[in-house]
């Protein structure tokens, strides 16, 4: 399992970037920062130009390009004031797969990092507390090479070597409360899209948690899926899969 330097490059000051109101806010507001581990489904679709030797014609298209998870991470970093309050997220995750089709054999390759730092709008009267509104903004790093080895001789083998970044204008909302009578139990549902420089963006999670030692052990599903375009290339990806966390009271 590998983390790029160019994505290391790119997500860590981001993230050291986004703990910035931990000091300049800190004074009356909740903070919690949880790390989680993601045991994601893949689904990844490219569509690429014809390359050269090929015969003209639309885009050669892979579905399920990829589907072996070979590491994946999440971060959470939040604070909360009476009514508005800020959350940070940074997900890493690196995929490989080998796959044989009719026209061409693929090996490939992909390493992403999202980051998101967003404001929080909680209108009700209790922290973490009910229906909030979440606005900012959505950063995506991605890294991918395919090696594309047609099953016709006369074909070259060719090699997709493309990535990027991407930023987009995150919108979405979540419910969060408690229940049970001891009040150890909870519960967060957030749904989100983002738009800009990709072709869009969507997410979702279903979130419970526990109260156990200074924070809560956190455990749930989580979805994302995606389309971006780089190099005239059309990438696709969906990824979804149960995650566990322990999130620290700070």
């Amino acid at each position: 399992m590998r983390i790029p330097n160019r994505l290391l490059a790119t997500g860590l000051p981001l993230l050291l970037a986004a703990t910035w109101p931990v000091q300049a806010l800190a004074d009356g507001w909740d903070w919690q920062i949880a790390p989680y581990l993601w045991l994601p489904s893949i689904e990844a679709d490219l569509a690429t130009p014809r390359g050269d030797g090929e015969p003209p014609g639309d885009d050669t298209f892979f579905p399920d390009i990829l589907d072996e998870f070979n590491g994946a991470f999440l971060g959470h970093l939040e604070g909360q004031g009476d009514n508005f309050g800020m959350l940070t997220d940074f997900t890493w995750m690196s995929l490989k797969s080998d796959s044989e089709f009719n026209i061409a054999n693929t090996e490939s390759e992909l390493d992403a990092v999202i980051f998101e730092l967003a404001a929080v709008w909680s209108p009700g009267e209790l922290r973490y507390d009910g229906i909030e509104v979440i606005a900012g903004l959505r950063y995506i790093d991605i890294d991918y090479e395919v090696e594309i080895d047609p099953t016709n001789p006369l074909f070259q083998t060719r090699t997709v070597d493309s990535g990027g970044s991407f930023s987009d204008f995150m919108l979405g909302a979540r419910w969060s409360g408690r229940f049970g009578d001891s009040g150890k139990w909870g519960f967060s549902f957030r749904g989100d899209g983002s738009w800009g420089e990709t072709e869009g963006t969507w997410s979702a999670n279903a979130l419970f948690n526990y109260r156990a030692g200074p924070g809560a052990w956190i455990f749930g599903y989580k979805y994302l899926t995606g389309e971006i375009q780089p190099n005239n290339n059309t990438f696709e990806i969906t990824v979804h899969g149960p995650i566990i966390g322990y999130g620290f009271a700070l």
